[in-house]
Protein backbone atom coordinates (compact mmCIF):
# COMPACT_ATOMS: atom_id res chain seq x y z
CA UNK A 1 0.00 0.00 0.00
CA UNK A 2 1.47 3.55 -1.09
CA UNK A 3 -0.07 6.78 1.01
CA UNK A 4 0.41 9.70 -0.80
CA UNK A 5 1.44 12.97 0.99
CA UNK A 6 3.19 15.50 -1.29
CA UNK A 7 3.81 17.92 1.05
CA UNK A 8 6.23 19.92 3.65
CA UNK A 9 7.21 18.01 6.88
CA UNK A 10 8.96 18.36 9.78
CA UNK A 11 12.73 17.76 9.32
CA UNK A 12 12.57 14.20 11.09
CA UNK A 13 9.66 12.69 9.50
CA UNK A 14 11.75 10.67 7.16
CA UNK A 15 13.78 8.89 9.66
CA UNK A 16 10.90 8.14 11.74
CA UNK A 17 8.76 6.19 9.38
CA UNK A 18 11.67 4.90 8.18
CA UNK A 19 12.82 3.34 11.76
CA UNK A 20 9.44 1.31 11.49
CA UNK A 21 9.90 -2.03 9.75
CA UNK A 22 7.75 -2.36 6.80
CA UNK A 23 7.87 1.41 6.08
CA UNK A 24 10.01 3.08 3.35
CA UNK A 25 9.39 7.07 3.13
CA UNK A 26 10.43 8.99 -0.68
CA UNK A 27 11.25 12.13 0.11
CA UNK A 28 13.43 15.34 -1.73
CA UNK A 29 15.06 18.53 -0.93
CA UNK A 30 13.07 21.52 -2.18
CA UNK A 31 15.26 24.51 -3.34
CA UNK A 32 14.38 27.53 -2.00
CA UNK A 33 11.52 28.84 -4.11
CA UNK A 34 9.51 25.10 -4.04
CA UNK A 35 10.51 25.74 -0.15
CA UNK A 36 8.87 28.99 0.36
CA UNK A 37 5.95 27.54 -1.70
CA UNK A 38 5.15 24.99 0.51
CA UNK A 39 5.93 26.45 3.43
CA UNK A 40 2.60 28.63 2.33
CA UNK A 41 0.36 26.29 1.94
CA UNK A 42 1.74 24.58 5.17
CA UNK A 43 0.70 27.58 6.83
CA UNK A 44 -2.75 27.04 5.82
CA UNK A 45 -2.72 23.40 6.61
CA UNK A 46 -1.67 24.30 9.97
CA UNK A 47 -4.15 27.06 10.43
CA UNK A 48 -6.78 24.59 9.13
CA UNK A 49 -5.81 22.66 12.32
CA UNK A 50 -5.58 24.78 14.61
CA UNK A 51 -8.98 25.68 13.88
CA UNK A 52 -10.59 22.31 13.75
CA UNK A 53 -8.54 21.63 17.20
CA UNK A 54 -8.07 25.13 18.99
CA UNK A 55 -5.12 22.60 20.78
CA UNK A 56 -1.88 23.91 21.70
CA UNK A 57 0.22 21.45 20.01
CA UNK A 58 -1.41 22.80 16.47
CA UNK A 59 -0.81 26.27 17.61
CA UNK A 60 3.07 25.39 18.38
CA UNK A 61 2.67 23.57 14.55
CA UNK A 62 1.33 26.92 13.48
CA UNK A 63 3.65 28.91 15.16
CA UNK A 64 6.99 26.63 13.82
CA UNK A 65 5.92 27.07 10.10
CA UNK A 66 5.81 30.90 10.91
CA UNK A 67 9.26 30.63 12.60
CA UNK A 68 10.18 28.70 9.47
CA UNK A 69 8.82 31.22 6.96
CA UNK A 70 10.67 34.48 9.03
CA UNK A 71 14.13 31.89 9.05
CA UNK A 72 13.86 31.38 5.14
CA UNK A 73 12.78 34.88 4.17
CA UNK A 74 15.91 36.31 6.54
CA UNK A 75 13.38 38.39 8.82
CA UNK A 76 14.70 38.55 12.26
CA UNK A 77 11.52 38.32 14.76
CA UNK A 78 12.25 41.52 16.37
CA UNK A 79 11.46 43.00 13.11
CA UNK A 80 8.18 41.16 12.97
CA UNK A 81 7.40 42.11 16.56
CA UNK A 82 8.38 45.86 15.65
CA UNK A 83 5.62 45.41 13.01
CA UNK A 84 3.17 43.77 14.74
CA UNK A 85 3.43 47.08 17.56
CA UNK A 86 3.42 49.14 15.32
CA UNK A 87 0.20 47.82 13.28
CA UNK A 88 -1.79 47.24 16.56
CA UNK A 89 -0.85 51.36 17.39
CA UNK A 90 -2.11 52.04 13.82
CA UNK A 91 -4.95 50.23 13.73
CA UNK A 92 -5.73 48.19 17.24
CA UNK A 93 -5.39 44.51 18.02
CA UNK A 94 -8.71 42.26 18.37
CA UNK A 95 -9.40 42.41 22.04
CA UNK A 96 -12.28 44.58 21.60
CA UNK A 97 -13.82 41.69 19.40
CA UNK A 98 -15.42 43.91 16.91
CA UNK A 99 -16.98 42.40 14.10
CA UNK A 100 -17.43 44.38 10.76
CA UNK A 101 -20.51 43.62 8.97
CA UNK A 102 -20.69 46.06 6.02
CA UNK A 103 -19.41 49.72 4.90
CA UNK A 104 -22.06 51.98 2.51
CA UNK A 105 -20.21 54.38 0.76
CA UNK A 106 -21.11 56.47 -2.38
CA UNK A 107 -18.12 55.71 -4.70
CA UNK A 108 -16.37 52.22 -5.40
CA UNK A 109 -12.96 51.86 -4.10
CA UNK A 110 -11.13 49.72 -6.08
CA UNK A 111 -9.09 48.49 -2.55
CA UNK A 112 -11.53 47.38 -1.01
CA UNK A 113 -12.64 45.60 -4.19
CA UNK A 114 -9.32 43.60 -4.40
CA UNK A 115 -9.45 42.66 -0.94
CA UNK A 116 -12.88 41.35 -1.32
CA UNK A 117 -12.64 39.16 -4.04
CA UNK A 118 -9.45 37.33 -2.90
CA UNK A 119 -9.83 33.87 -3.66
CA UNK A 120 -9.39 32.77 0.04
CA UNK A 121 -11.96 35.10 1.39
CA UNK A 122 -14.83 33.35 -1.27
CA UNK A 123 -15.07 30.11 1.19
CA UNK A 124 -16.07 32.38 4.02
Amino acid sequence: MKYTYNKLVRDKIPENINKLEGRKANYKVLNDYEYLQELDKKLFEEAHEFIEEHSIEELADLMEVISSIVQAKNISMEEVEKARINKKNEKGGFYNKIYLIDVEQEQIDPREEKELTKDWRKNN
